[in-house]
C-alpha cells in the first residue's frame, strides 16, 4: 500500500496551560479511527468522515481556549493578590500611638454616607468648635494647609487616605458606621430625593444648565461637588428625565406597582440600582472603603487596582476587611446609626469633655474669638433655582444644612459641661429632623406615587434583600466587628464613671430641655401639693387645739 500524508493532532501541555496543536506527516499503512487513540495515533484522511474530522478540531480547539482562559484567569488573579497583599503589608505596619483614646490636635471626623453623620457635625462638632478652628471643608480634594496651629477639626467624606495629608501624630479619627443594608436603601432613597429636586426643569439640559450656573456664580461646596453623590445624583437625575419624557411619549401615565421600590415607570427600581456597575463600585462594601482608604476618590495611588481587584475576586477581600478593622480599633471613637442615643451620649462623654478640656487648657482662647469674626467659611450652596426652597441642595444633604448653620451656629463657651451639650444636641436634632422632612417630602412630590417609607421597605423581596447583601458582604463582616467595638467601649464608659446608675443618668438627660421643663414643672408641682397639705394639717392641728380648750 502506497504511503500518503496525513494530519496528525497531537495535544501535550507544554508547562504554561497552553495545548500545541500540529500537523505531521508519517508511514503508516494502517489507521484507527479510534477518538481516544488520537493523541497517539495519525487520522488517515481515508479513514475518516470530513464532518467528525472537522467536529474533533473544534474540540480540540476548545480545550485550547478553555486552557488558555485558565492561564490568564490565574496569571491575573495571581498579579491581583500580589497586588492586595502588597498594599494590606503597607497599611498593617502603619503604627499607632498607644494613647490611641487620647484626643489630639487634629479631629478627623471620617464621614461615611448615610449614617447620620450630619446630625454629628452641626449639633455636636460646631457646637464644641469655633469656626475659625474648622479646616476649610472640602468634601473632594484638600484644600486647607495641614500645618496651620488652629486647623483643628476636619469633617469630609474622603476616605482614609485623607490620612497622608495630615499630620497622622497630631491627628485622632472618628466616624459612624449602620447597618449596610439600611445603608443602602437610604444611599438609594437619597440619590432619588436630591435628583427628584430637578424635575421642576423642563428638561435635563436646562436642569444641568441651571445648576452649573449657579456654582460658578456662588461660593460653597454643592452636593453636587460631594462624594459620592457627584457621581449617584447625575445618574439618578438623568434617569428620572428620561422615564419623565419615556411617559409623556407613550402617553401612559398608569403605574402598574403599589411597590415604591419598583415602580418602573417613575423611578429606577431599586433592584436595577444596586446591579448597576455604578452601585458597585461606589455604594456596595462602600464603608470598608472608605475606612480602608479605597474608594474612587482615594489619594493612594494604587486604590483603584486595589478596589478592583476586590471585586473581581471576593477572596481577597478578607485583606481589606483586615485592614478596615485595624483602623476601627486605632481610632477614638466608632458610634453605630442604629444605637443612637447610647451613640451620643458616649460621643459626648469621650470626644466632647476631651474638646471642652483641650479648649479650656489652650492660650489661644481671644485669638479663636479675633480669627472668629473675620473668619469666611464656606457654606454649601443649592443646586438649582435660589427662589426654590424644595430644589436647594447643600452639603452634605441639602438645604437642611444651611438652616442648621443659622439656627445651631456658634460654638459653646469655655464654662459648657457635657450635660450642656446634650441638651443642645436634643435642641439641635429636632430642627435639622423637621428640616429634613419638609425637604424630603417636596422631592418625593414630584415623582408621586413612590413615597421611600420604614413600611414600604416591608414590601421589598427577599431575592433583593439578599443581592444586597451579597452584594455588601464586606460591609456587614465590618458592621459586626463595630457592634463589638461599641460595646466594649461603651461598658468601658460606663465604667469610668464609677457606675451605671450615673451613665443612666447622663443618658435619659439627653432628652432634652423640653423633657428637662416637664420633670421640673412635675417635681415644682409636687412641692407645691406637699406645701398645701402641710398647711392644711396645721391648720387643722390649730382649730383641734381650740376645741379642746
Amino acid at each position: 500500500m502506497s504511503t500518503r500524508p496525513f494530519l496528525s493532532i497531537q495535544a501535550q501541555e507544554n508547562g504554561t496551560g497552553f495545548l500545541n496543536v500540529f500537523g505531521k506527516g508519517s508511514n503508516l499503512t494502517n489507521c484507527c479511527c479510534t477518538f481516544m487513540g488520537l493523541a497517539a495515533v495519525g487520522v488517515g484522511r481515508g479513514c475518516m468522515d470530513p464532518t467528525l474530522r472537522f467536529s474533533i478540531l473544534l474540540l480540540l480547539l476548545g480545550f485550547a481556549y478553555v486552557s488558555v482562559n485558565a492561564a490568564s484567569f490565574k496569571n491575573d488573579y495571581g498579579h491581583c493578590e500580589r497586588v492586595v497583599k502588597g498594599w494590606a503589608f503597607s497599611s498593617l505596619k502603619q503604627q499607632v500611638k498607644e494613647d490611641k483614646h487620647t484626643l489630639r490636635d487634629l479631629l478627623f471626623f471620617l464621614h461615611v454616607p448615610r449614617t447620620g453623620g450630619r446630625t454629628y457635625f452641626h449639633c455636636f462638632l460646631r457646637k464644641l468648635y469655633y469656626s475659625s478652628l474648622e479646616c476649610p471643608r472640602s468634601y473632594d480634594k484638600l484644600r486647607f494647609d495641614p500645618r496651620k496651629k488652629q486647623c483643628r477639626l476636619l469633617v469630609t467624606h474622603d476616605d482614609y487616605s485623607m490620612m497622608s495629608k495630615l499630620p497622622r501624630e497630631r491627628t485622632s479619627v472618628v466616624t459612624i458606621l449602620r447597618d449596610p443594608v439600611d445603608r443602602v436603601f437610604s444611599s438609594y432613597e437619597f440619590s432619588v430625593e436630591v435628583a427628584a429636586r430637578f424635575l421642576v426643569h423642563p428638561n435635563l439640559t436646562s436642569a444641568t444648565q441651571m445648576a452649573r450656573r449657579l456654582r460658578l456664580k456662588t461660593k460653597g461646596v454643592s452636593t453636587l461637588d460631594i462624594w459620592p453623590w457627584k457621581y449617584l445624583v447625575p445618574w439618578m437625575r438623568e434617569d428620572l428625565f428620561a422615564r419623565r419624557e419615556g411617559r409623556k411619549l407613550s402617553g401612559t401615565f398608569e403605574v402598574q406597582s403599589d411597590d415604591p421600590y419598583n415602580m418602573e415607570e417613575i423611578v429606577m427600581p431599586l433592584h436595577e440600582y444596586i446591579n448597576h456597575p455604578i452601585a458597585q463600585d461606589i455604594v456596595h462594601n462602600g464603608a470598608t472603603f472608605q475606612v480602608a482608604g479605597l474608594t474612587n476618590n482615594s489619594y493612594q495611588p494604587d486604590s483603584h487596582e486595589v478596589r478592583h481587584c476586590v471585586q473581581k475576586y471576593k477572596l481577597l477581600g478578607e485583606y481589606v476587611l483586615q485592614v478596615a478593622k485595624k483602623r476601627l480599633d486605632d481610632m477614638l471613637y466608632v458610634g453605630l446609626t442604629e444605637e443612637h442615643r447610647e451613640s451620643a451620649t458616649m460621643f459626648a462623654n469621650v470626644v466632647g469633655a476631651q474638646v471642652i478640656s483641650q479648649l479650656r487648657g489652650s492660650n489661644f482662647s481671644g485669638e479663636i474669638n479675633a480669627a472668629n469674626d473675620k473668619s469666611e467659611q464656606s457654606y454649601p450652596v443649592s443646586d438649582s433655582k435660589p427662589s426654590n426652597d424644595d430644589l436647594q441642595s447643600s452639603t452634605p444633604d441639602g438645604k437642611e444644612s444651611e438652616i442648621a448653620s443659622s439656627e445651631t451656629g456658634g460654638a459653646v463657651k469655655e464654662n459648657m459641661t457635657v450635660g450642656d451639650l446634650m441638651e443642645a444636641y436634643e435642641d439641635c436634632i429636632s430642627s435639622l429632623r423637621e428640616a429634613q422632612t419638609r425637604r424630603r417630602t417636596s422631592s418625593l412630590k414630584r415623582i408621586s406615587p413612590a413615597n421611600f417609607t420604614k413600611e414600604a421597605r416591608l414590601q421589598v423581596s427577599e431575592v433583593v434583600l439578599e443581592q444586597i447583601r451579597q452584594f455588601n458582604h464586606l460591609d456587614l463582616e465590618l458592621y459586626k466587628y463595630a457592634k463589638d467595638i461599641f460595646t466594649k467601649r461603651h461598658k468601658h464608659a460606663v465604667q469610668a464613671f464609677g457606675s451605671s446608675d450615673r451613665w443612666e443618668s447622663m443618658l435619659h438627660s439627653s432628652y432634652g430641655t423640653g423633657m428637662m421643663f416637664w420633670k421640673g414643672l412635675s417635681l415644682g408641682m409636687t412641692l407645691v401639693l406637699l406645701l398645701l397639705a402641710f398647711f392644711v394639717f396645721v391648720n387643722a392641728r390649730r382649730r383641734t387645739l381650740k376645741i379642746k380648750l
